[in-house]
């Protein structure tokens, strides 16, 4: 993996000095390192720069400036030139090893080896420091697989539209050719294999700026005449012969552009620091120019030996350090050629190859047909490797699943999926009869032993007697016989084929030893109260039946909410019967036993027989279906048409007497939500209504091996991934499509067939495998570059 460093130059002058902020680290992760030093005052820097600039103008080279300050003085040597430029280096290299420097230098030192490939970004809004010949640094020098790049304070990275095509899309425009030879350029452009290049020569603003709007480019070629413009800081091209141009005044097109794709501009023209000033605020990945004004030779090689590199492979730094440091054989007739060349870059962005641009490599000769190491290494990688790491990330993942671990975070899962289905109407089938703290206070003077005295128990059953409903469930302990003030109430207690009393079944493992049931009500009208609850006291799973133990007082084999289902569907000519595999059956309705290893849930208590719990969706599982107080039935509020054929459950909201049940609801502070144990039950016997009269689907799973089918799918779509998207920002847009996807899919089929299906494994398959997979890539790549360097 290559090393970035950065060094950061704050507000300061030379006259003054100026903040250094170092920061060293690996591609595409944060800085590991960080330290700051400071450049001490020195005009002097500035003065011999400025009078190298003035000689190196006037030397009189056929180069590419249109708009520069004319000399007027006498022309410069070539010797007074190359001098010049010596003092200047000596100068530059003792400030860069001043003592208030010192801390950056021995931390480079220290953290980079000669081996690394380094890109190095100058990030500074300072024209003058970005005008400075940084590759002239001696310590930089000493590490050969290095180059400099400047880059702006304030970047940012663009959503812009990312496309591979066969061909790499180039707009090549050759401007203003007065005295060079811009044809050179064209015929050097047309040698790139697997190019589609659209020249437009001397073009006119118009059409430029058309075709910047109507196609997507990824390089963006100038060859002509151009300058900076030293008062403002911006620089300018000249299309043809009587029109020129400065960034601003192509801003929207080339914003355009950029967002379309386009990922390097390169300006083989003069003193364009200027025009990548003007560029910044447009965030384009990467620009190359020439800092000073170009003869047109230099030019002319510059762009065939960055071409001939960077098409071969070679990265976008290397190429460009590879074709600077070859001009050096031209500097006895153009001085300081290499000094000239220069990236800009928004640190945002991530290097570019060639490889990234285009898919088809075949018809690269074979001088050039050097695609990225890391594409070579994916390309080896195969088929029969990715599905091995894909089978072995999925039974990792299954095995630790097996043995409980991701349960936690498997259930937390299922309670968003179940909080964001869209609502469903109440249940009019059923009324609900709550008894609040206000009616249990109403009642002291009675003194019940429960949240429901004799009295009222009778008034409630008379009334509700009148209206005719199918069944009543009377959700509240009474283990205790009736009044003998009372003997009517316990005779229509004893005497009802529609009322089902509740008890709690003993359970000597935890130690509770149940609740009785009513003296009068006979074993037919009882139903067990008791609830399935996960570790974290969740409750979402529905206990239907159940062996009581022979210690118990409570003998009910059947729930209460299924005691009230029953006799509900047997008015309507539906009875229980067993499928031949002893599996519950109501009507076409089927039910699907929770067993140990069901879903997410590893190694539940599955007594009993359980199944999921599928609970109304509504902004509140309070708002199951219609309810009343108990004071209001009292008050004669209650209309025949809420009880006649309909299920009512009676049970307290009071919370003195502590019926609560966390649910996965939550509360709007955040919390998991509890409702009180009427609602659970209302939830419970809707569940079963709506499953047997309705078709609403009960929650279910697939089979193990469909679970594990599904997870390996997408543990090898992460491999996939890794292996053909090796730069960081594409893996991560993909893996996030691709997990947005996965998310959407377990969403679709969890509301539309209720059918619950792994989403973490899936998601830890796919993460996991893309990153064992970008792992071996990566090893391989240094193994690879290890190997280069020492040939």
């Amino acid at each position: 993996m290559g090393k970035l460093v950065i060094l950061k130059l704050g507000e300061g002058t030379f006259e003054q000095g100026f903040p250094v902020t170092l920061q060293i680290g690996d591609e595409n992760v944060r800085p590991s390192v960080e330290i700051t030093g400071e450049l001490p005052p020195n005009p002097e820097i500035l003065r011999d720069y400025y009078r190298w600039q003035s000689l190196y103008r006037n030397l009189r080279l056929p180069s590419r400036p249109i708009g520069l300050p004319k000399q007027l003085n006498q022309p410069s040597s070539l010797e007074d030139c190359q001098q010049v430029s010596e003092e200047f280096k000596v100068r530059f290299n003792t400030w860069l090893a001043s003592d208030s420097f010192r801390p950056i230098r021995e931390k480079w030192l220290e953290k980079l080896v000669l081996a690394d490939n380094i890109r190095v970004l100058i990030q500074t809004k300072d024209l003058r420091l970005q005008k400075l010949p940084w590759h002239l640094w001696d310590l930089l020098e000493r590490y050969p697989r290095a180059e400099i790049a400047l880059s702006a304070p304030a970047y940012e990275q663009v959503n812009r539209i990312v496309t591979t095509y066969d061909k790499v899309k180039i707009l090549a425009i050759l401007g203003n050719s007065q005295g060079i030879d811009t044809q050179a350029d064209k015929a050097l452009l047309n040698l790139l294999p697997n190019a589609d290049i659209n020249f437009l020569v001397e073009p006119r603003c118009q059409d430029l700026t058309d075709q910047l709007w109507e196609q997507h480019w990824q390089i963006l070629f100038f060859a002509g005449h151009s300058s900076t413009q030293e008062t403002n800081e911006t620089g300018k091209i000249y299309i043809n012969q009587t029109e020129s141009l400065t960034i601003g005044q192509l801003k929207y097109a080339l914003r355009k552009a950029v967002e379309r794709g386009l990922q390097l501009a390169i300006f083989n023209s003069c003193d364009g620091l200027g025009l990548a000033r003007e560029f910044a605020p447009l965030h384009i990945p990467q620009i190359i120019v020439m800092r000073e004004p170009v003869p047109d030779q230099v030019a002319q090689q510059f762009l065939k030996y960055f071409l001939e590199a960077f098409a071969r492979g070679d990265s976008l730094y290397l190429a460009v350090r590879q074709a600077r440091e070859r001009l050096q054989g031209l500097e006895n007739q153009f001085p300081c050629a290499t000094w000239l060349p220069v990236i800009c870059q928004n640190p945002a962005e991530l290097p570019l190859n060639w490889g990234d641009l285009c898919r088809n490599t075949s018809n690269i000769p074979t001088s050039l047909a050097k695609t990225t190491p890391v594409t070579r290494i994916a390309n080896r990688l195969g088929f029969s490797l990715l599905l091995l790491t894909s089978m072995a990330m999925t039974g990792i993942l299954t095995g630790v699943r097996y043995l409980g671990v991701l349960q936690p975070l498997e259930l937390s899962a299922f309670d968003q999926l179940l909080r964001l289905r869209p609502p469903e109407k109440p249940d009019s089938r059923l009324l609900i009869i709550t008894v609040t703290e206000e009616d249990v206070q109403a009642q002291q003077q009675e003194k019940p032993q429960g949240s429901l005295s004799d009295k009222s128990l009778a008034q409630l059953l008379e009334k509700l007697e009148t209206y005719q409903p199918q069944v009543i469930g009377l959700d509240i302990y009474r283990d205790y016989p009736v009044g003998k003030d009372y003997p009517a109430l316990a005779e229509r207690i004893r005497k009802s084929d529609r009322f089902v009393a509740v008890c709690q079944v003993s359970d000597s493992q935890a130690e509770k030893p149940g609740v009785k049931p009513p003296p009068e009500v006979s074993p037919e009208g009882l139903g067990f109260s008791d609830i399935a609850i996960d570790s974290d006291n969740v409750v979402r799973r529905h206990l239907l039946a159940l062996t009581p133990p022979p210690s118990s007082a409570c003998t009910a084999s059947y729930a209460l909410s299924v005691q009230l289902v029953l006799r509900y569907l047997y008015a309507k000519g539906i009875q229980l019967q067993f499928t031949p595999d002893g599996a519950w059956q109501l009507g076409k309705l089927t039910f699907k036993s929770v067993e140990a290893h069901t879903g997410g849930y590893q190694g539940v208590d599955a007594f009993g027989h359980q199944i999921l719990l599928n609970y109304r969706s509504s902004p509140s599982p309070e708002a199951i279906a219609p309810r009343i107080t108990l004071g209001q039935v009292l008050a004669g509020q209650l209309n025949t048409n809420a009880v006649k054929d309909k299920i009512v459950i009676i049970g307290t909201t009071a919370e003195s007497f502590r019926d609560y049940w966390l649910t996965p609801y939550i509360t709007p502070q955040g919390k998991l939500q509890t409702i009180p144990g009427v609602f659970l039950q209302a939830q419970m016997v809707s569940q079963l209504l709506s499953a047997a009269l309705d078709g609403r689907p009960l929650l279910w799973t697939w089979s193990l091996w469909g679970e594990v089918i599904w997870i390996w799918c997408w543990s090898f779509l992460g491999g996939l991934l890794a292996a053909y998207l090796h730069r960081f920002t594409y893996l991560s847009l993909a893996a996030g499509i691709a997990i947005t996807s996965l998310y959407g899919t377990c969403f679709v089929l969890f509301v539309v067939s209720s059918c619950w299906v792994p989403l973490i494994p899936a998601v830890l398959a796919l993460g996991g495998n893309s990153s064992l997979t970008a792992a071996f890539l990566n090893i391989k790549f240094k193994i690879h570059n290890n190997t280069r360097g020492e040939k």
